[in-house]
């Protein structure tokens, strides 16, 4: 399991004074003299992440870049310079390459990111592409995973489920909206949904050393989370859909209780929703309640790359 080597790697790799902030976040935070630096990477693959020939590579372009900037406003910090790597097949591979960055260039120009460099190789096989970004934290400090406490309201942006029809292409990371929250309001905890809201909820319980508790009913649910449920006719429910299909990339917030009051009231964000879906707790675990009050554990699902 991929969270196996990343425990195994926490474990092992060296820490230093320098890094703030290492494995374990979705960015790190490196202190640099008296700057702090929050830094990210992630690799994609055609075939995993998107399929060549199935979609626009625009599209594919876009989400190299906004998947970066997830974790940039998972941590409520300002991106500032990208650096591009991609293992471009030969075959086409130019006019590939141009495609990905005119699919980068407005996300890019949207948020204040320069890219900066990066890297360029050819072989046989499939598209990879990897971005490290760079960023400065919030005047706040840096939003991390492991701040939740008992009694915090688990306040979560946007809808969830069903990503696979094409919001995972197309979403706009909510850099401005974390930012903005993270300014107005005290916020405890936080991160980005990326391999499904329970899986991403446990892993912050597990940062925070804390339980949750979810009412199911109060999800909000996206519309395609519905559609994509009947689409497979396999029993799964559009919840089924919302806990574990990932690649949401909406906001996950510890929020102490008044702020989550104020927040809620006064729904700041221009162009999304925010919903309290329940409560952090001192026991460790995840639990769902029903409509009719029952509480009963919840699954630990979500998308995880398997290494044997």
């Amino acid at each position: 399991m991929e969270s196996d080597l990343i425990n195994w790697l926490r474990r092992t790799l060296p820490s230093g004074e320098a890094v703030r902030v290492g494995l374990g976040d979705d960015a790190a935070v490196v202190k640099l003299a008296a700057l702090e630096v929050v830094v990210t990477t992630d690799m994609l693959m055609d075939g995993v992440d998107f399929v060549l020939g199935e979609v626009e590579a625009r599209r594919v372009g876009h989400k190299i870049l906004a998947v970066n900037l997830s974790d940039m406003a998972a941590m409520a910090a300002q991106p500032i310079a990208a650096f591009v790597s991609l293992a471009l097949p030969r075959t086409g591979g130019l006019e590939l390459a141009q495609e990905l960055y005119r699919g980068m260039w407005p996300l890019a120009e949207r948020h204040g990111v320069v890219i900066a460099g990066g890297d360029t190789n050819s072989w046989a096989g499939r598209l990879v592409a990897n971005v490290t970004l760079l960023g400065s934290p919030s005047p706040r400090g840096s939003l991390l995973r492991s701040g939740a406490r008992a009694g915090d309201k688990i306040i979560v942006t946007g809808s969830f489920g069903g990503s696979i029809l094409g919001h995972h292409l197309d979403f706009e990371p909510r850099v401005v909206d974390a930012r903005r929250l993270h300014e107005r309001y005290e916020l405890h905890a936080g991160m980005d949904v990326s391999d499904g809201l329970a899986l991403d909820l446990w892993r912050l319980c597990q940062a925070s050393r804390c339980g949750a508790v979810v009412r199911t009913e109060a999800i909000p649910l996206a519309a395609a989370a519905t559609e994509y449920a009947r689409r497979r006719s396999d029993g799964s429910s559009p919840l089924d859909h919302a806990l574990s299909d990932g690649e949401d990339f909406e906001l996950l917030l510890a929020v102490p209780p008044v702020a989550a009051e104020r927040m809620l009231r006064e729904q700041p964000l221009a162009d999304v929703r925010l919903t309290e879906i329940g409560e952090f707790v001192a026991q460790p675990g995840l639990w769902q309640v029903d409509p009719s009050g029952n509480r009963v554990p919840m699954a630990v699902s979500g998308f995880e790359h398997q290494l044997d």
